[in-house]
């Protein structure tokens, strides 16, 4: 544990908690009682904030706080209309960690939250803008790689690790993300010189996580393989990957976009309106799957890490396991 705990140091000090290990933002399952039981169990909760406006992300924080009196973070959707008004939100609260998700965010934002005494995570998909993000202000970076659950970029952790950690680890924290499930990867990733982990994936099915029954229970029953991105069938009509559960929902959604995209063919549908509706297919999409427990016309938004989730258990069962296994390896290689 000493060794881990060096290695550790870094990521553990920036963040504020006993372990370097961050909860990845996911919509609908990364609220107030998730997020409070890995604060509380020595790992760094993180808000999704999504698509909430100001005074219900407020709330969230206060709930949250309200739990735990361990740091935590917000994760901030770049995108979101109100941005500004959502960094004021998170500064009034008084909390110590704003990630910028979805997109390269704005400079002036960055420089309010650290003006605001919040430090600054940024995600990283390539070392460019990698350099970039520090150059605007960014205190660390998450580099996520493809094998992540929900929105995903095109390059696996694995590479993205090679080309970005000799880079930038010296610079700056850069926290390693995407299809992590074990202790020794974890590990792996501490000794290439990632200041530490997030996972998501893997605490879905914590006792704490308000998920439906049946959210959890598709993430139990899934494998590696069944998490894939979804596919777009015509470039004229480009589909944002997304890593998900293969379900009745993603079958159809192929089935939809050819039907949008013979209709635009045929001149019954412009190309804006065909878009539209593509885009439209699953709106409202990951709620119905989390909190309806509609498994098979909601998105089950799933890293490739789901086949290492084989129970429930409590947030802090998970994490004293992932570090058990990362201390276990280090004491294997010593013996």
């Amino acid at each position: 544990m000493a060794e881990l705990d060096r290695l550790m140091e870094r990521g553990a000090a920036f963040l504020g908690s006993r372990y370097a290990i961050l909860g990845g933002a996911m919509s609908w399952v990364s609220e107030r009682n998730l997020v409070a039981a890995l604060s509380n169990a020595g790992a760094f909760g993180v808000i999704a904030c999504g698509a909430m406006e100001p005074d219900r992300l407020a709330q969230e924080i206060a709930g949250t706080q309200a739990l735990t009196r361990r740091p935590f973070g917000v994760n901030l959707i770049t995108m979101h209309p109100r941005l500004d008004a959502l960094v004021e939100t998170c500064l009034e609260a008084g909390v110590g960690h704003i990630v910028f998700a979805g997109g390269i965010p704005p400079t002036a934002a960055i420089k309010r939250a650290k003006e605001g005494g919040a430090k600054v995570i940024c995600f990283a998909p390539a070392l460019a803008l990698a350099k970039k993000l520090v150059r605007s202000g960014a205190d660390a970076l998450v580099i996520e790689g493809s094998e992540a659950g929900g929105h995903i970029g095109p390059v696996s952790l694995n590479v993205l690790a090679q080309e970005i950690l000799p880079a930038m680890a010296a610079e700056v924290p850069v926290f390693v993300a995407g299809g992590i499930g074990r202790g020794e990867a974890i590990l792996s990733y501490l000794e290439m010189g990632a200041a530490g982990a997030q996972l998501g994936t893997r605490f879905v099915c914590a006792t704490e996580c308000v998920a439906h029954p049946l959210f959890k229970r598709a993430f139990i029953r899934g494998a590696a393989r069944d998490a894939v991105p979804t596919l777009q069938i015509d470039e004229r009509f480009p589909v944002i990957p997304v890593r998900a559960l293969v379900n009745a929902g993603t079958k159809r959604f192929m089935a939809h976009q050819a039907e949008m995209l013979a209709k635009f063919q045929a001149g019954e549908l412009s190309k804006e309106a065909a878009q539209l509706e593509i885009e439209h297919f699953w709106a409202g999409a990951l709620r119905r799957a989390v909190i309806d427990g509609d498994v098979e016309n909601g998105s089950l938004m799933a890293g490739q890490s789901v086949g290492m989730v084989d129970r429930e258990a409590p947030a802090a069962e998970i994490i004293a396991e992932l570090i058990g296994q990362a201390a276990a390896a280090l004491a294997r290689r010593a013996a």
